[in-house]
């Protein structure tokens, strides 16, 4: 293993670091033609980043519902493997790419890329207002890699526990909004949204934080109100 990562290969430590700076560079790049392509699609491209099962693909579902009649949305999804996220927003009526990864725990410029244009083709002549990129559930890698959105949101929800900011806090170094996700199950988890909310403040004082449920709807005018501001 250290071989590969040079982990604790003596002299092997600058190599590692320029490989890894080059791959970021490479990606950053293609990631900058990727916001040209969706800004010629007439979007604002929005990341949505967080562990599995937070709940990014019921937001959509629900932001969807409120939103078709006013705003055009596409949505692509990443996931290690299976269509199945794709699936349930392709029931909502918008156009949707399923972008699978095969073991990769991330989205990567290249991946949005190819996605970019399969969408092209579904919408043909047509243009979109919001293009949502669901990454790989995952607060590690995903944080490291710009995809060419306009904004990226970071999503935690409430039975994963408050400490998510401390622990991993490159995702919300990064991020320009703090969701707190699932609220309708406060009253059964000991999660202190204080803390939360402190933790990832101190991080990036300059997140917008939102508390939703896309269950119940608390929360969530306040989330199409930040969508909508964006097409203003």
């Amino acid at each position: 293993m250290c071989e590969d990562c040079g982990c604790a290969s003596p002299g092997h430590d600058h190599k590692v670091v320029d490989v890894h700076e080059s791959l970021l560079s490479a990606n950053d790049a293609l990631a900058a033609k990727n916001k040209e392509h969706i800004e010629e699609l007439g979007a604002i491209g929005i990341n949505l980043i967080s562990s599995p099962g937070s709940g990014k693909t019921t937001l959509l579902e629900k932001t969807i519902e409120h939103l078709a009649d006013e705003l055009r949305i596409g949505v692509i999804e990443g996931d290690i493997e299976t269509e199945r996220d794709a699936d349930r927003i392709r029931a909502k009526g918008v156009p949707v790419v399923q972008l699978t990864t095969g073991g990769a725990c991330h989205l990567d410029a290249s991946l949005v890329h190819k996605g970019i244009h399969a969408l092209e083709h579904q919408l043909g002549d047509g243009k979109l207002d919001l293009l949502f990129i669901e990454n790989v559930g995952n607060l590690v890698c995903p944080a490291t890699f710009y995809l060419g959105e306009h904004k990226r949101v970071v999503m935690i929800s409430v039975p994963e526990g408050p400490d998510k900011p401390a622990k991993y806090p490159k995702a919300f170094i990064g991020s320009d909004v703090f969701m707190i996700s699932k609220t309708d199950l406060l009253p059964y988890f000991d999660f202190s949204q204080e803390m939360a909310i402190k933790d990832a403040l101190q991080l990036n004082p300059h997140l917008m934080v939102m508390s939703v449920s896309s269950t119940t709807g608390d929360g969530f005018e306040g989330w199409l109100s930040f969508l909508r501001s964006l097409r203003q």
